[in-house]
C-alpha cells in the first residue's frame, strides 16, 4: 500500500513543485521580469497547481512519464487556448500574432500549426515536466503520490479558480476578444484527445529493458537534451525571418522525433534510472538559462532589469541543477533502482489517506 504519510517531505515536495513551475516557465525564460515578481501569485494556481495535478494523477494511477508528457501538452493548449485565447487572438497582448504566425495558419485548426508547436514545447517541457523531474530528484521513491484526497481536492479547486480568474483578466485586457465557436470546438477536441491518449498510456505496465546494452551515461543524456532544446530555440531566433515558416514546422518535427526516439530507446536499456531523468531535466533547464538573456530583450524588458533577472534566476537554476544531481546520486546509492521506468510502470497505488 502506498501511504503518503510514510513520506515526511511530501508537503514540502508539493509546495516546491507549485513554486518551481512558474519560476521556470515564466521568470527563468524572461517572459516575466524580476521587477514583476508579485505576479508569481497569479501564476501559482495555474502553472504550479497544473504541474502538481499532472504529477499526482500519473503517480496515483500507476502511470509514468509518457502520461505526464501528454497531460502537460494538453495543459499547454488549455492555458493558451481557453484561458488566455492566445492560440486564437491575432492581436494578443502587444504582439501581432496574426502576422508572426500567419504563414502556417490552418483554417481547419482555427490557429497556426507553428504556434501550436511552440505552445506545446514550452509548457510540456519547461512549465511542467522539467520542474516535476527536478523536484522528484529529492524523493527516495519518486513514484509515490504526495497528496491524499483532501490535498487533491484543494489543488483542483485552486487550479480551477485560478484559471477562471486569469481567463477573465485576459478577456478584459485583450479588448474582450472571444474566439469563434469553431475555434473553441477544435481546441477542446485537441485537449480532450491528448488527455484520452494520456490515460490509455502505460497503465500498470512493467516492461524489462528492450536490449542488454547499457544506457548512456547521465552526462551524455543531459548533453543531448541540452543540444536538442537549444537547437529548437536557436532555430526560432535565427531562422524565423530567414526561411519558410513551414520549414520551421518540419525542423520542429524532426527534433521532436529525435527526442522521442532517443528517450524511448535509452529508457529501456539496462541501468536507466533517476539520474538520467534528472540529467534530461537539467539539460533542458540550462537551455532556458542562456535563452533568458535574449528572450527578455525580445519581450521589451529594460536591459538593466532583464540582466538582473537573468542573473538571479539563472544562478538559482544552476544551483538547483547541481543540488538535484547530487540528491539523485545519493538516493541511488541508498536505494538503487532495479526496474527502469518506461511506460510508467508501477501498479496503480491505492488511494492514499490525507
Amino acid at each position: 500500500m502506498h501511504d503518503v504519510r510514510e513520506t515526511p517531505h511530501r508537503w514540502r515536495s508539493a509546495f516546491a513543485l507549485v513554486l518551481l513551475a512558474p519560476l521556470v516557465g515564466e521568470y527563468l525564460l524572461g517572459n516575466t521580469p524580476i521587477s514583476d515578481l508579485g505576479a508569481l501569485f497569479l501564476y501559482l494556481p495555474l502553472y504550479g497547481c497544473a504541474a502538481l495535478l499532472i504529477r499526482e494523477i500519473a503517480r496515483r494511477t500507476g502511470r509514468g512519464w509518457p502520461t505526464m508528457l501528454l497531460l502537460a501538452a494538453a495543459y499547454g493548449l488549455f492555458e493558451e487556448g481557453p484561458v488566455d485565447q492566445m492560440l486564437w487572438n491575432p492581436h494578443y497582448g502587444t504582439a501581432d500574432f496574426g502576422l508572426v504566425y500567419a504563414g502556417t495558419h490552418v483554417p481547419l485548426l482555427g490557429t497556426s500549426l507553428s504556434l501550436l508547436q511552440d505552445v506545446v514545447s514550452m509548457h510540456m517541457i519547461w512549465s511542467i515536466c522539467v520542474p516535476i523531474a527536478l523536484v522528484e530528484a529529492f524523493s527516495r521513491d519518486p513514484r509515490r503520490p504526495w497528496l491524499g484526497r483532501p490535498g487533491m481536492s484543494v489543488t483542483v479547486l485552486v487550479f480551477a479558480a485560478g484559471s477562471l480568474f486569469l481567463a477573465c483578466l485576459q478577456y478584459l485586457y485583450n479588448d474582450r476578444f472571444l474566439a469563434s465557436a469553431w475555434q473553441w470546438s477544435t481546441g477542446t477536441v485537441m485537449i480532450v484527445g491528448l488527455v484520452v491518449v494520456a490515460f490509455h498510456t502505460g497503465r500498470g505496465l512493467r516492461r524489462p529493458a528492450r536490449a542488454p546494452a547499457p544506457a548512456p551515461g547521465p552526462w551524455q543524456v543531459g548533453g543531448v537534451a541540452f543540444l536538442l532544446t537549444s537547437a529548437y530555440w536557436a532555430g526560432q531566433s535565427l531562422l524565423r525571418d530567414r526561411v519558410s515558416d513551414w520549414l520551421l514546422v518540419v525542423l520542429w518535427s524532426a527534433l521532436a522525433v529525435a527526442a522521442v526516439t532517443a528517450g524511448s530507446r535509452w529508457s529501456r536499456r539496462r541501468g536507466w534510472g533517476s539520474r538520467h531523468r534528472v540529467a534530461v531535466a537539467v539539460g533542458a533547464l540550462l537551455t532556458y538559462v542562456w535563452l533568458g538573456f535574449t528572450h527578455a530583450a525580445d519581450m521589451g524588458v529594460p536591459p538593466a532589469i532583464g540582466l538582473a533577472g537573468n542573473a538571479v534566476f539563472g544562478a538559482g537554476a544552476l544551483v538547483l541543477a547541481a543540488v538535484a544531481i547530487g540528491a539523485a546520486r545519493r538516493n541511488l546509492a541508498e536505494q538503487p533502482e532495479i526496474v527502469p521506468e518506461t511506460a510508467g510502470a508501477v501498479p496503480a497505488p491505492k488511494d492514499p489517506p490525507s
